[in-house]
């Protein structure tokens, strides 16, 4: 698979340069900044790092209509690592049939880009807690390959495929082979603003046991407010496995600078137990942003109780940062 891989991403590379070169564009983006943040206030678990990233993008269309874009991020916004490489795909495709992607790294699955479509200004009301991160969002990471519809009467289909997923985490979150998933989206031309989806992908604990993860949403945007409910569901074999998480949240644009919202969500890591190790989580949270030419200043405040399902795990977070865009 990687040696097809590898040999078609060489000729199409070739073919775009020989016949197509005079449709070449390269561009350079990237952004650097810092924040100070707190990731379980008053225990001192916090500090400051930076963050920053350098996009290249190479794009073009050959003789035969393809278009094709190449694209690779450097970036560290980790304040753990110091490893520099990030995101790295290619994708294909037309306007008529839509495009291929194939990620070399830091791919997102169907259930990954649409673990939290509710609106936030800085950050989801589940981030940037110890633990609090859990989530019903398939697999995705390296070597992943995904497929996007052109929208047609405001519907657009997704797909996602993942040879050899080896994700060895707990929970929900685990398959032992290829994980695959679909999803599609409706954007009816008749209510603007409105747009709804639904995702559903495939998981195996092992040879005999499997988890499905599902999500719904809708999210209606009108004037400077939008607002959105979200629903997952991971249902597996075994009980531990079956998960489900609410979340909505709204925002509002005070002006096309600042824009303030708010959210909360509500995870049960075991939907068939209300016992200790297993209480319903329950995360809030309140985010900011302001931006003003290539400057942003942007923070979140999460309150995140039961997180783990542990009833003594209440904690809150905080992350303050400045951006800046070139």
């Amino acid at each position: 698979m990687n040696k097809l891989m590898k040999i078609g991403v060489s000729a199409l590379a070739g073919s775009l340069a020989l016949t197509a070169a005079n449709a070449i564009e390269m561009s350079v983006s990237g952004s650097a900044g810092g924040a100070a943040y707190n990731y379980d206030e008053g225990n001192g678990k916090g500090g400051l790092y930076q963050f920053d990233s350098v996009v290249f993008t190479a794009s073009g269309t050959t003789d035969g209509g393809i278009n094709v874009t190449a694209k690779m991020e450097l970036d560290n916004d980790n304040p753990a690592t110091n490893a520099g490489m990030d995101d790295r795909n290619f994708t294909f495709g037309t306007d008529a049939l839509g495009k291929i992607s194939f990620h070399g790294h830091g791919g997102s699955s169907v259930m990954g880009q649409w673990d939290d479509v509710t609106p936030n200004a800085y950050e989801e009301v589940w981030d940037g807690t110890t633990g609090a991160d859990v989530r019903i969002d398939g697999i995705s990471g390296n070597n992943l390959i995904t497929y996007d519809s052109p929208t047609i009467s405001g519907i657009t289909l997704k797909a996602a495929y993942q040879r050899a997923a080896t994700d060895a985490s707990t929970g929900n979150n685990k398959t032992i082979n290829a994980y695959h998933d679909y999803g599609i989206q409706f954007a009816p031309e008749m209510v603007e603003g409105l747009t709804v989806g639904y995702a559903t992908g495939e998981l195996h604990e092992s040879t005999t046991e499997s988890i499905d993860h599902s999500t719904y949403f809708i999210k209606y945007a009108y004037g400077n407010f939008t607002v959105a409910y979200q629903d997952h569901e991971a249902d597996g074999t075994s009980a531990a496995s079956s998960d489900e998480s609410e979340t909505w949240g709204v925002s509002y644009a005070v002006n096309e600078d600042f824009t303030i919202a708010y959210g909360e969500r509500d995870y049960d890591d075991n939907t068939s137990s209300a016992a200790a190790g297993s209480l319903e989580q329950n995360d809030s949270g309140f985010s900011a942003s302001y931006t003003t030419g290539g400057m942003t200043i942007a923070a979140h405040f999460n309150s995140n109780d039961n997180v783990g399902g542990v009833a003594t795990a209440d904690r809150d977070a905080y992350e303050i940062a400045l951006t800046f865009a070139f």
